[in-house]
């Protein structure tokens, strides 16, 4: 990294950090305005205390921090989360939900605490059982609302299949870690744009179509992010050819997001539609793929200064009350563009937590 300790200071990035963890514990939809309503059925997306994918992204933020530190709050904070969750009791399984088994993942693995076992036993077996399948069996977007039948999102990736992934390799499971390489290869198959390396949002079999064609900015970095997470957590060496496929799809995704990043050092939420508005959540999930994509070596080190002016816009979004802003609301499956351009923006949980994973992985350029 060029002279980055020069420009940000540690100190600084860890005072940032301290911030964001500070919002997230905190954060609540007092209004109500964003609870979403599907048919009588009520989900909280903002809420810290919900179990679903926005605090599930913000867990494993806060835990990879922890991870690389040691710092003792932040540790804490998840495993006073997971405690209250379990009294209250587990939601029902969906793709969103299975986001918060990933960290519990990571946890057993430093803990071996065998109260999570039967936690990731059972949910690791629903998605590979009775979990709904698209055509070609894929994993269906099965989300609290509509049913989204044969539909495959990018969301997929990050929220359950890396979850699955990491089970497997901790209960050795064979079948779940050959389930996560083959749905990370349908996904491709359907969802990455051959034009341009970016990814559409999602991809159709009942009509045969990637809806509007969106590039959408937040589906993109959870590819970004996913790619070097089932690399590292399957150990894929060198030489494999899964890690190999992977690495030149990561390629071509990144090289595109290069020609596309703004003077500001973030991206619009369509990210090749400069008409559409910038957004810091996706630029974060960017970071944190390209800086760790980096430092793993699966790309070149050329992309440096990408990563490094995104971390300095996601540094200028952080606000007094430690929450990142230019953050999109939680964003549906869109027929056309302007669907895209018309999501609100608000404070959301994984805005701070995907800033905090892009920063706790810049903290490595100190070392």
């Amino acid at each position: 990294m060029i002279q980055t300790e020069l420009l940000i200071k540690r100190e600084e990035v860890l005072k940032q950090i301290d911030v964001l963890m500070d919002n997230l514990t905190q954060i609540k939809d007092d209004s109500g305005e964003f609870l979403l309503n599907f048919d009588g059925l009520v989900v909280d997306d903002k809420s810290w205390h919900v179990w679903n994918w926005p605090q599930g992204v913000a867990l494993y933020g806060i835990y990879k921090f922890w991870r690389l530190t040691k710092n003792e709050r932040a540790l804490r904070i998840v495993q006073d989360w997971f405690d209250a969750r379990f009294k209250e009791g587990v939601p029902p399984k969906n793709v969103n939900t299975m986001a918060p088994l990933l960290t519990l993942a990571f946890m057993y693995e430093d803990t071996r605490d065998q109260r999570y076992v039967p936690y990731l036993e059972t949910w690791a077996e629903w998605v590979m059982y009775d979990m709904p399948r698209t055509n070609e069996d894929g994993l269906q977007h099965m989300t609290y609302g509509p049913e989204n039948k044969n539909q495959l999102w990018d969301d997929t990736l990050m929220m359950t299949v890396l979850p699955l992934a990491k089970i497997g390799k901790l209960l050795n499971r064979k079948e779940y870690i050959e389930e996560a390489k083959r749905q990370f290869l349908i996904h491709i198959k359907y969802l990455a744009d051959r034009k341009t390396g970016l990814w559409f949002h999602g991809w159709t079999f009942e009509e045969n179509h990637n809806y509007a064609e969106a590039l959408w900015g937040r589906g993109n970095c959870w590819i970004t992010i996913a790619i070097p997470e089932i690399i590292e957590i399957l150990e894929l060496e060198k030489g494999d050819f899964l890690r190999e496929f992977l690495v030149d799809t990561l390629q071509r995704q990144i090289e595109a997001l290069a020609k596309h990043q703004d003077e500001s050092g973030l991206w619009h939420t369509l990210i090749n539609d400069p008409t559409s508005y910038l957004e810091a959540s996706s630029t974060a999930g960017f970071a944190y793929g390209i800086l760790k994509s980096i430092h793993k070596r699966y790309i070149s080190q050329e992309y440096e200064e990408v990563a490094y002016q995104a971390i300095k816009g996601i540094l200028s979004e952080i606000g007094e009350d430690g929450a990142l802003q230019k953050v999109s609301v939680g964003t549906g499956m869109g027929d056309s563009l302007d669907f895209y351009k018309e999501i609100r923006i608000t404070t959301m949980p994984y805005g701070q937590s995907l800033a905090i994973l892009a920063l706790a992985e810049f903290l490595n350029s100190f070392i």
